[in-house]
């Protein structure tokens, strides 16, 4: 009986199953068209298309866009707010910031939770923890029968100073579970402890808004993979980098808010160790957009700075991605001022590319890509079939024409607009972060990233591209590399030189206990796990704050002021040694360990494959007679230099003139362009 791993990732045009035996380490990989209204049934239909016995799988891991979707769309559950007498707009008011401060007409969104549905109640903690005034029962219970009248589905309770003592707040959402008891409540100091009253309200904000939505999606997954034979919990990709069961998610829905593009960041980050690059950077470009992310020195780039929609940050540490709306749907289009635009505009998965054949006739990147010839007539191993008729049309009428210019030069320009707005993407996240993209590799994956990876690079100098064995499910393969992960912290704002460290072991004793406590309920057992510690502080007076590491057992607190100067010093390139530092909050990364994916290793010897055929691909402004490729065919140490197109069922390798490609020993491609003389 074979065992196996499942990783499913759901994205905007096709649903990627991956398959991975346990015994083997081979992969299989399975595409079938995403279903908007239901992800799930687009996950069991790849579930069934793939064969997989549910009871021979070991382990199911998932990355989801549902509460991503939700959040964008509003489509969200009747959601109340409980707030401090006084502290109702605390949401509304945010930072009192813009986007795009020099855009008079264009408003932040409204909150999530209407201010009518944002209740009040009386009680008051002060700075210190000490209660002011207790929860005024009586009101509570009223405010609890008014949201019932409501029919409202969540509940965020956000009480001023809860951060420091939860007390009030943990009363009223015993209040209101009295009351209500098949309501979600999510309660701040629970959800993000720590002081910002606007990011903890906004978080929380979020949680309850999403909750409803996320664990009614897990649940009834859950309930169907039980139904077809698989025995173990169901792990949830979250923005972190690890997974979550079913039983994190009731409380910390929003954590999935992201899910899906961290396990394109983690993939990336994976195969860029594989090769031999600690820089790297992941460039995943599907069907509707593209998510740009960064490794430095083997790790992610981290942010607890992050939001679905501007002006409410959701504060739980987040791979950093940039998104863009550039995909093989974008579609290319004329501004007001004469200028070729492609995306963020998309024809999504339906009716999809003009060549679909499903009604769109505005071209797209992929119709681009077909009148040049870098794509095939077909895709995902034939269930797609394309025509390159209707691209032609829809390319000569959105751009040729109207631009004045030659068939293959308008698609040409598609592509390279689309390319320049994926670059500046990479700018954005390197450049702009101090990182130079020359020392770098670019992972290209997704289901069009290995059509533009290699150009993208040589707008940016970025000296090798690796294409992975299976692009088109990289993202699907990266939930394979995680561990069950969870992130605790608790405020504790004192003078760095002064504090005793006994009271610093207290407190990383207090969430420790949390963190085993949750992990246990998860299955994890006390061999595989692991709490890493970190201080949060700041020069005093500061408002922003750096983690810095801390030991398993903190006996000094020179060491930790010592690590924040090196940081500060690495991080802004200046360091204040002769000033006072603040210690801000305790956090604990707890992490499950789980059994890993490895990617097979081949024995390299070089060789020169042999193409499968020929045809016409246009670069640069040329006809150019071009190799064709079946990846299937390649063996460790093939090596060919560009033009060629590599096809295979799930993405298109797009090998330019100039360049050499290379296959290493776990299968990737490596493509370099040649240093000119």
């Amino acid at each position: 009986m074979t065992k196996s791993r499942v990783a499913v990732d759901v994205g905007g045009t096709f649903t990627d199953v991956c398959i991975m035996d346990e015994d083997t380490g081979e992969i299989r990989i399975e595409k079938t068209p995403s279903t908007p209204d239901d992800p799930m049934r687009a996950i069991m239909n790849g579930v069934a298309d793939a064969k997989v016995d549910l009871a021979d799988v070991t382990m199911f891991s998932h990355g989801t866009t549902v509460a991503t979707n939700a959040l964008i769309t509003r489509k969200l559950p009747r959601t109340a707010m409980v707030c401090t007498e006084g502290f109702r707009d605390v949401v509304e008011i945010r930072r009192s910031n813009k986007e795009d401060l020099w855009d008079t007409y264009k408003d932040v969104a409204k909150p999530y939770i209407p201010r009518r549905d944002r209740l009040t109640v009386k009680e008051r903690v002060d700075a210190a923890g000490k209660i002011l005034q207790e929860l005024d029962e009586d009101e509570a219970r009223k405010v609890a029968e008014i949201l019932k009248k409501r029919d409202v589905k969540a509940i965020a309770v956000c009480f001023i100073n809860s951060y420091v003592n939860g007390q009030n707040e943990r009363r009223m959402k015993e209040i209101l579970t009295e009351v209500m008891p098949d309501v979600h409540v999510s309660i701040s100091s629970q959800i993000m402890p720590e002081i910002f009253e606007h990011e903890r309200f906004s978080t929380t904000m979020v949680n309850a808004a999403v909750s409803p939505v996320v664990v009614d999606y897990v649940s009834r997954l859950s309930d169907k993979l039980k139904d077809g034979g698989y025995a173990r919990d169901l792990l949830l990709l979250h923005t972190g980098g690890g997974v979550m069961t079913p039983a994190s998610v009731k409380d910390f829905a929003a954590r999935l808010a992201g899910s899906g593009i961290a396990a394109g960041a983690i993939a990336s980050r994976f195969i860029g160790n594989l090769c031999g690059f600690e820089n790297s950077i992941g460039f995943d470009m599907g069907g509707t957009s593209t998510d740009v992310s960064l490794a430095h020195h083997g790790e992610p780039i981290m942010t607890k700075d992050w939001y679905i929609e501007y002006g409410y940050p959701i504060r739980f540490p987040s791979i950093e991605v940039l998104t863009i709306g550039a995909g093989g749907g974008s579609l290319a289009w004329k501004d007001e001022g004469g200028s070729l635009r492609n995306g963020p505009q998309s024809a999504g998965a339906y009716p999809g590319p003009a060549c679909y054949s499903n009604g769109n006739e505005v071209a797209t990147n992929s119709d681009a890509n077909l009148v040049l010839g870098r794509l095939g007539t077909s895709l995902a191993g034939g269930e797609i079939t394309l025509d390159p008729k209707l691209a032609e049309k829809a390319v000569r009428e959105t751009v040729a024409e109207p631009f004045g210019m030659e068939l293959h030069e308008a698609a040409e320009a598609i592509i390279d607009v689309a390319n320049a707005n994926m670059a500046n993407a990479v700018r954005l996240l390197s450049i702009t972060r101090g990182h130079d993209p020359r020392d770098f590799a670019l992972v290209a994956f997704g289901g069009a990233g290995a059509l533009h990876g290699a150009e993208v690079a040589k707008e940016l100098s970025i000296p090798v591209v690796i294409v992975p064995p299976n692009p088109g499910v990289t993202s699907a393969m990266g939930c394979l590399l995680v561990d069950i992960q969870h992130d605790f912290s608790d405020s504790f704002m004192a003078d760095a030189a002064t504090t005793n460290p006994e009271d610093l072991e207290a407190a990383f004793h207090k969430i420790e206990a949390e963190a085993v406590d949750r992990l246990r309920h998860e299955g994890v057992t006390p061999e595989n796990t692991v709490l890493q510690r970190t201080v949060e502080m700041m020069y005093q007076g500061q408002w922003r704050s750096l983690a810095v590491p801390a030991p398993s057992k903190v006996t000094s607190t020179q060491d930790l002021i010592a690590g924040f100067h090196e940081q500060h010093e690495r991080e802004y390139n200046f360091s204040r040694e002769d000033a006072p530092v603040s210690i801000f909050r305790v956090g604990v990364k707890a992490t499950g360990v789980v059994p890993k994916a490895e990617l097979p290793k081949h024995e390299v010897v070089e060789n020169t494959p042999t193409p499968a055929g020929q045809r016409d691909v246009w670069f640069d402004g040329k006809c150019c007679k071009t190799d064709v490729y079946e990846r299937v065919d390649f063996k460790a140490g093939a090596q060919f230099s560009g033009p060629a197109i590599v096809e295979q069922v799930d993405s298109t390798v797009v090998v330019p003139p100039n360049t050499t490609a290379k296959v290493d020993q776990y299968m990737n491609i490596l493509i370099r362009w040649r240093t000119e003389a």
